[in-house]
């Protein structure tokens, strides 16, 4: 598992560690139904905001590649297929597999499955409420779409003639995440949604409203990259701001009762939004640690490089299989937890297996043809 060892930033690596951590303990409430309210509440966090920073962290890096790939070269429609090759000969292999395995596994547990056909061009959850099957398909649909979109734009933006291609690129950034910035505006005015339930499905897992997570991403990467003094000497301040604000998401909204019936113009607006600047705001600290022996490095890293295919596995084929195949709803606590063992040691494994034998071998086809 040694994918480019010295060039990997630990920080990064564990952000991204941490994020699939916390979708992994979001799902685990499915073994554990109702037991504790608390920790319920908890892990319901998690799975939001595991996503949240996977959305961050892949515009910093991703969007740091396109815009190195802007300034530096003509940016020609040639540099823009190049871009979207790459990106989709990283994502699609895995996705598509993991699709057909899905469907595969919900024909074999008589799931009912409906318009297949968008899973497959990830309209699924484009303008309206995510589809039920599959569902952590919907954020792989908002970062398809937001990195098909954002090199089109950039490359039509350079018939403007600014001469300075870095502002011209912030320019195209700070207007799209305005421009879905108003996506949520409308919802918010032309909704009467005061639901958790409906905002879930109809707000949160909707593309055109959250192209923006990921493009706060970008944002970031472009400060890092242009004031890079600033952004190593005011690290720690970021990371006690990024603190402050997952504490007032935390803890303070409950305490203030800001809650999505009697706010729903906060929630339906800037409640996303301010999850995604709060975890921008580690992103200093975060990519700076670059430390390279520690007994930690090799699992963060490990957990960091099979992430992707976890997030794929772990819910609709692995837990679904296995409660399935396994009734736990009379087991007690000590084999609710055995159960919980079991299926994070089978995720991993299979994760890993799947990263190996085919993820991999596709990054290399990429790095060897593209």
């Amino acid at each position: 598992m040694n994918d480019n060892s010295k060039q990997r930033i630990f920080g990064l690596d564990l952000m991204r560690a941490i994020a699939i951590t916390m979708v992994l303990c979001s799902h685990i409430l499915w073994i554990y139904p109702s037991k504790n309210r608390f920790i319920s509440n908890i892990f319901e966090m998690f799975g939001l905001w595991g996503v949240e920073i996977f959305f961050v962290l892949s515009g910093f890096l991703i969007g740091g590649i396109l815009y190195k790939t802007y300034t530096s070269t003509n940016f020609s429609i040639d540099e823009v297929f190049i871009f979207l090759k790459r990106r989709w000969f990283r994502t699609l292999p895995n996705y598509y597999l993991v699709l057909i395995i899905n469907i595969v596994v919900a024909t074999y547990i008589g799931y009912e499955m409906e318009s297949l056909w968008r899973y497959f061009f990830f309209l699924q959850n484009f303008s309206s409420t995510m589809l039920p099957f599959f569902p952590e398909s919907w954020s792989l649909s908002v970062e398809e779409f937001t990195y098909l979109l954002v090199p089109i734009v950039l490359f039509y933006s350079l018939k403007i003639k600014v001469k300075n291609k870095s502002i011209r690129f912030l320019s195209v950034i700070i207007i799209l995440i305005l421009f879905f910035l108003i996506t949520k505006i409308v919802y918010a005015v032309t909704t009467d949604n005061s639901s958790m339930t409906q905002w879930n499905l109809s707000l949160k897992s909707v593309v055109i409203y959250r192209i923006d997570a990921i493009l706060i991403g970008f944002l970031m990467f472009w400060i890092s990259y242009n004031y890079k003094s600033f952004w190593e000497k005011h690290n720690k301040l970021f990371f006690l701001i990024g603190c402050a604000l997952m504490g007032f998401i935390f803890l303070g909204i409950g305490t203030l009762r800001i809650l999505i019936d009697t706010n729903p113009y906060f929630w339906n607006i800037f409640y996303l939004p301010l999850n995604s600047i709060c975890f921008a705001m580690f992103l200093p600290v975060l990519s700076q640690w670059k430390i390279s022996k520690s007994i930690y490095v090799k699992p963060v890293q490990f957990i960091s490089l099979i992430s992707y295919s976890i997030y794929l596995i772990h819910y609709c084929i692995i837990m679904q299989l296995m409660k399935h195949w396994i009734d736990t709803s009379s087991f007690s606590n000590i084999q609710l937890h055995m159960f919980t063992i079991v299926y994070l040691l089978v995720t991993i494994t299979a994760s890993f297996l799947l990263y190996k034998f085919y993820e991999k071998p596709m990054i290399n086809l990429r790095e060897n043809k593209i």
